[in-house]
Formats: C-alpha cells, structure tokens, sequence
C-alpha cells in the first residue's frame, strides 16, 4: 500500500512530462521552420542557417514555454480522461489534489531548468553576436560617453557589432573635450574599433581647434573597454541569470537605472512559480465529469484563450513594474499567485460540487 501513491506519482509525472514534451516538439517544430525560412536568405550556407534558427529559437523559449506546460497539461489530463485512468487513480485513493501534485512539481522542475540551464546557454550563444536589436539605444544610435582627469570623449554611431573581442561601429563620430568642455579635436570615419587599447580607426577625418581636416589613420587611449560598453548597452535579457546580480549592483554603483534589469532577475528567479501557476490552471480547465463524447476541442480553446490574457496580465505587471509604479519584485510574484488563487478556486468548487 506504500508502493501505490509513489508508482501513481511516478506513472503522472511520466505522462505530464510527455504532453509537455509533444506540445513542446510541435511548438519548437513550427518556431524553427518559420525562422529558417526567415533567415535563409541572409546567411551564406544551410548548416548557418540551422545555426541561427536554433539561436533565435532559444531566445523565444521564455515566450511560448507557459503555454506549453498549460497544453501539455491539459493534453495529459485528456488523455487520462479519456482512457479511465483517472477513474482508476481516484478508486485508489489520490484526491484531485494529490493527482495534481507530480503535474505542479513536473512544471516546477521545468522551470529551475530554464532558468539554471537554458537562459544561461541562450545568452551565451547569442554574445557572439551582438547587433543593435540586442542593445538599449537613445534615439535608434548608439552614444558612449567617457570622462577622466584629461577631459571628455564622446562618440556616436549609427551601428554596431561584435567581431571577437573587438566592437566594430559604423557612421562613427569622436568628440574629444578638454575638462572645461571646450571642444579639441573632432574625428570622423566609417568605421570605428573598439579593443581594450582604445578606439582607432584606419581611415579617418579629423579636424583640430582650427577646423583644417587631416586624413589617416587615428588612435586614442581610453578607459572605455568592449565589455564596459556592453555591460552599460546590453538588454536585461541578454544578461545570464547567474551574472545578473553582480551586474545590478555594478549599475547602482554608476547611477544606472536597474529596474528592467530587477524584472528580468525576478522573472526568472520566479521562473518555477510561473510554471506552477500555468500547470495549475491546465488541471483547472481540464477537470470533467464526462467520460465519453469529452468537448476537449472547446476547453482547449477556451484555455488558450485564457492563456492570451494571462500574457497580457503578466506583460502588464512587467511594464508597471520596469516603470516604478510597483516594486519590481510584486510586478513578478502577484500574477502567478492570482492564477494559482483563481485556479485553485475553480478546482475546490469542482472537487465539493
């Protein structure tokens, strides 16, 4: 009698975890065909292409992996209606509780893994190359500002990428100033490096106090470095989840706003919470007295319906939170805590009924 709650738990888990699994492959299946058709085009080979589509799959696994688990819940919750294996588990004892429980720590677990594992591999991956659509930029240009004890230095550019451990801008303009900010030097070329020696560029205009242009090559000393430039550009969600709190406090140190970068540390230390609410509300929406004739299509599509606005409810406590109006830490922790409130409602109402 012992034996029997543990080869149920296990019996369960085994079949959230492959409704989850066969939502995710049909999900993950169609993302990575669209994005290859996609991206075909702007990369030399097939085999780059694959590689591209899998590195912007990864990117888009936060989006579409709450609505896996609530399929893929709901999906095995059909399934064990509909072949009377959840008759058989309730004859042996588990309550509507203890049947959801292997569903909610299976979703859990799915969450610590994207978490730990997945957003630190994406981040990786996707830091060999870094484009403006990765970056926070002031008026769609990229500025860097940089002052010490000699003066100011200054530079705009219209594009940026990543060439090693080098930063390449293109349409690059320096402003050089002294410490009363009087403009010394102006340089200009079409392309601009960046290594930890500083910035220089090979073909260069420059223009002195005079305002006389010479040409050739130019270099300049700077504190700035690629990973000082980076770190002050990148998106909160190019940022792995284990750099993100040194990161945060080497921000307030400078003056930095964080709360972006808070929601994306909450939203993924909070992760597994999300999971377990989406997993919750599957069991939710697929409980049923009906053996036979069971209107899965029409619970399915009242779920993703359902699952729409709870990603409008999620993204709006995200923007109240990245904007100050709440605490960034509320704006992460309430919507999870209102569907798991609302789910179990709706499941003790059915269960007492």
């Amino acid at each position: 009698m012992r034996l029997r709650p543990r080869i149920l738990t296990r019996f369960l888990t085994r079949r959230f975890f492959y409704g989850v699994g066969l939502v995710l492959l049909v999900v993950c299946g169609i993302v990575m065909a669209v994005t290859f058709v996609e991206r075909l085009p702007s990369n030399p080979t097939t085999l780059d292409t694959l590689y591209d589509s899998w590195r912007r799959l990864l990117e888009y696994v936060p989006m579409f992996l709450p609505l896996s688990v609530f399929m893929g819940t709901l999906l095995a919750s059909y399934n064990l209606t509909k072949s009377s294996e959840s008759i058989i588990i309730s004859g042996a004892g588990l309550s509507p509780y203890q049947m959801a429980r292997p569903f909610l720590v299976g979703a859990a677990l799915i969450g610590v893994v994207a978490t730990t594992l997945i957003n630190p591999y994406s981040v990786h991956m996707n830091a060999q190359d870094i484009t403006p659509d990765h970056l926070v930029l002031i008026d769609d240009e990229i500025w860097l500002r940089e002052s010490s004890e000699n003066g100011y230095i200054t530079m705009n550019a219209k594009n940026m990428h990543k060439s090693g451990d080098t930063l390449i801008f293109d349409d690059a303009t320096v402003y050089l100033q002294d410490t009363n900010f009087k403009l010394i030097t102006r340089v200009q070329s079409e392309t601009m490096t960046l290594s930890d020696s500083g910035l220089a560029a090979s073909h260069a205009t420059k223009w002195d106090t005079v305002g006389a242009p010479s040409m050739g090559k130019w270099h300049t000393k700077t504190l700035l470095t690629p990973q000082t430039v980076l770190d002050r550009y990148l998106q909160p969600d190019q940022i792995s989840f284990w750099d993100l709190p040194k990161f945060i406090e080497k921000m307030r140190n400078i003056g930095v706003p964080v709360r972006t970068h808070l929601v994306q540390f909450w939203t993924l230390l909070f992760l597994p919470l999300t999971m377990i609410s989406m997993a919750t509300l599957g069991v939710a929406f697929s409980q049923t007295r009906q053996r036979r004739n069971y209107s899965f299509g029409i619970k399915f599509g009242l779920g993703i319906l359902t699952c729409f606005a709870v990603y409008f409810l999620i993204n709006m406590f995200n923007a109240l939170g990245a904007t100050g109006v709440i605490p960034p830490l509320l704006a992460i922790v309430a919507p999870p805590l209102i569907i798991i409130a609302g789910a179990g409602v709706a499941i003790t109402n059915f269960d007492t009924i």
